[in-house]
């Protein structure tokens, strides 16, 4: 499928307008495969990463921390040269002994970008034309964003006990298993222009990702929330081909749905997408789906080596059906 395919959206004239909502690995792998599909594509970030790079940025400079923010506009670069060349130089992680071990360029530059603009939207704009990028990416919030977590039985010897983890790192490296999660600020601003890519939109998608801390922080932001549950978009859920150990160690299929309700019990469904393999129960799945109001499509989305990461252009054929229909 090359990249310049594109589905009809809601009228003839134009290609379908997608938001697709996550963070990091998760996030990148459905962007590769959207910008196959359409040509508009907008990424919406989350922006609570504390660790490597992106934490000591943020922490030096109060910034937003631009790493998933990085990585999204890696995952739109295109396939030509231009595109390689500038994806591989914005993911590129210097090697030394001093203070730059460890950084991305991509972080550098983006963090630069924002010091001389004074304006994160506009930063990443300005990135995205560098790179030639096959859609735009934003930040769900306008504030950097700290994640809490209700984690239950951290301690093997009190496997009942709940306690509190605080940040990105922390609770998606938790031992134990997380329950729910909360955002301080409680209830921050979101970015002006992902509200209106929201309202705008045909389709969203969620997923796939680190489900607590990439998928999950978007329906706690107040505004985004609204407008996700009030857009007359269709709203797309794509599930993880397993389990993330200690964030979402020992998940079912459905459990991530129905974690998705507890922390946004308003929002519909419309189509939940999942991979043959990683369902072992296709009918209790299904129902769960229909409980929420949407279909379950199942399709093979896995790579061929047998990794449990999505192939690129398995998921770019599963999206190009399911947002033809």
């Amino acid at each position: 499928m090359s990249s310049n395919t594109a589905v009809d959206g809601g009228d003839d004239e134009r290609p379908p307008r997608v938001v697709a909502l996550g963070g990091g690995h998760g996030l990148h792998a459905s962007l590769s495969a959207l910008r196959q599909v359409t040509t508009d594509v907008t990424a919406i970030v989350t922006v609570a990463d504390d660790g490597g790079s992106s934490g000591r940025l943020r922490q030096e400079l109060g910034v937003l921390p631009p790493g998933d923010l990085r990585m999204a506009l890696a995952a739109l670069c295109g396939d030509d040269e231009w595109g390689h060349t500038w994806s591989e130089v914005l993911q590129h992680r210097f090697r030394s002994e001093g203070d730059l071990h460890g950084h991305a360029v991509g972080n550098l530059l983006i963090v630069a970008l924002w010091e001389l603009l004074g304006d994160s939207v506009a930063g990443l704009d300005w990135v995205g034309q560098l790179l030639g990028a096959h859609g735009r990416v934003l930040p769900m919030s306008s504030v950097p964003l700290e994640i809490v977590a209700e984690v239950q039985g951290s301690d093997p010897e009190r496997p009942q006990e709940m306690r509190t983890v605080r940040g990105q790192v922390a609770c998606a490296s938790t031992g134990g298993s997380v329950r729910s999660i909360s955002l301080v600020p409680e209830s921050p601003p979101a970015s002006t222009q992902a509200l209106k890519a929201v309202r705008e939109a045909d389709w969203v998608v969620f997923g796939p990702g680190s489900w607590f801390t990439s998928v999950l922080p978007h329906l706690l932001v107040p505004e985004l929330a609204e407008a996700l549950v009030s857009t007359r978009a269709r709203r797309l859920v794509t599930l993880n081909l397993s389990p993330q150990l200690g964030e979402t160690d020992h998940f079912r299929p459905e459990t991530y749905l129905e974690v998705l309700r507890e922390h946004a019990p308003k929002l519909g469904v419309d189509v939940v997408l999942a991979d043959h393999e990683a369902v072992e129960e296709a009918t209790l799945l299904d129902r769960v789906v229909r409980d929420l109001g949407g279909v379950l499509e199942l399709d093979d989305l896995s790579r061929v080596d047998g990794t449990p990461r999505h192939d690129t252009e398995r998921l770019a054929a599963a999206f190009e059906r399911i947002l033809s229909k």
